[in-house]
């Protein structure tokens, strides 16, 4: 299996628990919500003793930091709670990641911290912690690289950020069409083979 339909497996799973919760027998959806948890414990129990296993080898660190690096391997970890950075950790890392990208958009970007519910507070710093360009930028870089680093945040809330409001409506834009002889009763010239 390619990592192309790795990452569409947690969704193709979605789909078949929710098949199956839409099947007329209660008993059936319960017994597969009953095996995806067996099997979603049995791989984590596997992947704890591994990252054991590799943390208390010489030079075990740098390898399990290397693991959590990895896209997929990462997840795994996060989801199991073997993910040797904590939250604040990793979400400092995106942002530090994305801040060249930001340029003069957004200043500065600081972490502010994660409240109770699990809401990630970010506050914009610099000249252009007003501007609507900052909101978009902000929306698109740097909410991706927080949620993919730590998908245990539910929600982004940015201080400083100005609501993105896109020009009012103004009706049909004029459409300019070329200009066609034959309509003016003039013939249109034939085309030429260059």
């Amino acid at each position: 299996m390619d990592a192309v339909d790795v990452r569409q497996l947690p969704a193709r799973i979605e789909a078949l628990l929710d098949d199956l919760s839409d099947s007329t027998d209660p008993a059936i959806a319960e017994r597969a919500d009953e095996l995806v948890a067996a099997v979603v414990t049995l791989y984590g129990e596997g992947l704890a003793r591994i990252v054991t296993l590799i943390a208390d080898a010489p030079g075990g660190d740098g390898l399990v930091r290397q693991l959590a690096a990895d896209g997929l391997v990462g997840n795994l970890m996060l989801l199991h709670e073997l993910h040797p950075d904590d939250t604040t950790t990793r979400i400092q890392a995106a942002l530090d990641r994305v801040r060249p990208y930001l340029g003069t958009h957004a200043g500065g970007i600081e972490f502010v911290g994660v409240d109770d519910e699990g809401v990630a507070h970010l506050r914009l710093q610099g000249s252009c912690d007003s501007c609507p360009s900052s909101s978009v930028t902000v929306q698109s870089s740097v909410e991706r690289a927080v949620l993919e680093a730590a998908p245990e945040v539910v929600r982004i809330e940015v201080e400083g950020m100005v609501e993105f409001t896109p020009l009012p409506e103004r009706g049909q834009l004029l459409q300019i069409q070329p200009y066609r002889p034959d309509l003016d009763g003039c013939p249109v010239p034939e085309a030429v083979a260059l």
